[in-house]
């Protein structure tokens, strides 16, 4: 059943670590416990793209066969145990990061959390060695309350960590030269809340946005490699974990997120006025992603509607204020959809539907944005 959209002319008018194998086993999907956060659709070097889901006793992973599908390998199991949260980032070297919450039982009863990093290099190859990167709270009552990380890769390839602390500030661990990892260094702020977005520039800077109560935060490097910087709060704040950036122009950041006053989505950019945009997202996290329909500069967003079906909006690229149009897929979505280009360049939505199947939709030839029958993996 193809999905048809508006063409763009119309939207703009309205440390290394030892490598060990993920074992490939097979998985009923009923396994998958959510979707992670972040970029949990990746397109490797080789053209092929790779999906990610959080499941009891790690994490599962579904690979292209060849790029542009359609045939696909998996589930592989990649084993870390006592996870709370898994977030997903790629840098421009197509590297995979993989950044978890981890909560471990101690024989005293008490609960030990940590974040922990590893690393894919290559599309279906082993990920590397689970790494600690400890907790900066030595009270235990405090680290238990440490946040979700989220992460940002430079263009140099320096990985930034982000969570909120437990007294509401935000933290930031970031990989130094040679692969050694810097302190955990406390950037401050008020009331920093989990559903943090952190995204890298292709000028070589990192910012991150963070929720706090009725406001969010932001924090944005002035030059690459610089101690990020507090910029100016940004209101209406955004509901829980739907904070998503995208790169709309060299060195600049677009955020977009949901109102949970139930206005509708709102972007943003730095220096700019928060611009409503309307639509009817559902309580999960939105999806964007830049590509050319029609010859034009188009923003594509995704998200579970409030019908609980994945909704595809598509505008001109930094003329959100014109207006977005809006298709409901049909698509069953439990948890948050991701958008992609594959290895041909068409845009693909996936998502897991309530059976915790992976469905995948791809562009298919014509006008504006056109998604074929959503096929599962």
């Amino acid at each position: 059943m193809p999905v048809r959209g508006r063409s763009a002319r119309a939207a703009t008018r309205h440390g290394s670590a030892v490598p060990v194998a993920a074992a490939a086993v097979t998985v009923p999907p009923s396994v998958v416990t959510g979707t992670a956060t972040g970029t949990w659709l990746t397109l490797g070097r080789d053209g092929r793209l790779t999906a990610y889901a959080p499941a009891g006793g790690g994490l599962l992973r579904w690979t292209e066969t060849r790029p542009g599908g359609p045939g696909w390998s998996g589930p592989d199991l990649v084993e870390i145990r006592n996870l709370t949260h898994l977030a997903i980032v790629q840098g421009a070297d197509a590297y995979v990061h993989f950044l978890g919450r981890r909560e471990r039982p101690r024989g005293d009863g008490a609960v030990e959390v940590d974040v922990v990093h590893a690393i894919q290099y290559q599309s279906g190859r082993p990920v590397t060695e689970w790494r600690s990167l400890g907790n900066p709270h030595p009270q235990p009552d405090r680290a238990r309350r440490f946040g979700a990380p989220a992460g940002a890769v430079a263009s140099d390839g320096t990985v930034h960590v982000f969570a909120p602390n437990a007294g509401g500030g935000l933290m930031m661990r970031r990989e130094g030269k040679g692969g050694r990892w810097e302190p955990w260094a406390d950037l401050r702020g008020t009331d920093v809340r989990d559903g943090l977005a952190a995204a890298a520039t292709s000028d070589g800077r990192v910012e991150v946005f963070a929720p706090a109560g009725g406001a969010a935060l932001h924090w944005f490097q002035p030059e690459p490699a610089a101690e990020p910087q507090r910029s100016h709060d940004v209101r209406p704040g955004p509901a829980a974990g739907s904070v998503a950036a995208l790169e709309t122009a060299p060195g600049r950041l677009t955020y977009f997120w949901t109102d949970p006053s139930g206005g509708g989505l709102i972007c943003h950019r730095r220096g700019g006025w928060s611009v409503p945009l309307g639509g009817t997202p559902g309580d999960g996290a939105n999806a964007v992603l830049r590509t050319v329909l029609d010859g034009y500069d188009c923003t594509v967003i995704a998200h579970r509607g409030r019908s609980g079906t994945v909704l595809v909006g598509v505008c001109a690229t930094e003329a959100e204020s014109s207006g977005l149009w809006w298709t409901d897929t049909g698509l069953a979505c439990a948890g948050d959809p991701a958008l992609a280009h594959d290895g041909r360049g068409r845009v693909v939505v996936a998502a897991f539907d309530p059976g915790g199947t992976l469905r995948v939709a791809r562009r298919v030839p014509g006008p504006g944005l056109v998604l074929g029958e959503p096929a599962p993996v």
